[in-house]
């Protein structure tokens, strides 16, 4: 199975990011993410055998990540992905230093991040073969509660996205 770890919003969060899809202008073959489908990944894991989904979900519940706000401030289209994502144009530290630490502990289990660096995003349309002309959007705070390992399901038309297990995030000391 397909596995990664991500932040999930709030339903209020998922409110303003399906207003925000339902504003945008693809055509052809691009589709807009399904609200229930919306995060922002901490870090990909790639494909595991079911036997060792247990070895991800222990280093899940062995972070202690803190909870902070993601503003989300700038539409972009992304070619190589072919996707418009609302992304953070400055990340919080902590949370960048949160996600290194995720990755450092997941990337001995399999995964190989390359040299780019993270950048908090979430997905508002695929399969976009062009840059669609992008409106000037008002920013959304993102603040998750938890952090959850996620089962992605790609073999049908839509990508379908299961919670794993998910661990709260902690109050900042």
């Amino acid at each position: 199975m397909r596995l990664f770890f991500a932040l999930l919003p709030d339903s209020a969060t998922r409110e303003r990011l399906s207003g925000l899809v339902s504003t945008l202008k693809i055509t052809g073959r691009a589709r807009p993410v399904a609200p229930e489908n919306f995060h922002v990944t901490l870090a990909f894991v790639g494909e595991v055998p079911d036997g060792e989904v247990r070895i991800y979900r222990d280093a899940g519940a062995r972070l202690g990540l803190r909870r902070c706000a993601i503003e989300l401030d700038a539409c972009e289209y992304w070619p190589n992905s072919q996707a418009v994502v609302l992304a953070a144009r400055t990340t919080p530290r902590d949370l960048a230093a949160q996600t290194d630490s995720l990755r450092a502990v997941v990337a001995p289990l399999g995964p190989k991040y390359g040299e780019r660096p993270w950048r908090a995003h979430a997905t508002l349309a695929r399969k976009v073969a062009q840059a669609p002309v992008l409106q000037a959007m008002s920013s959304v705070l993102w603040v998750s509660q938890s952090f959850s390992l996620m089962r992605s399901d790609t073999g049908g038309s839509e990508s379908v996205y299961t919670v794993v297990d998910s661990w709260p995030l902690l109050d900042k000391t």
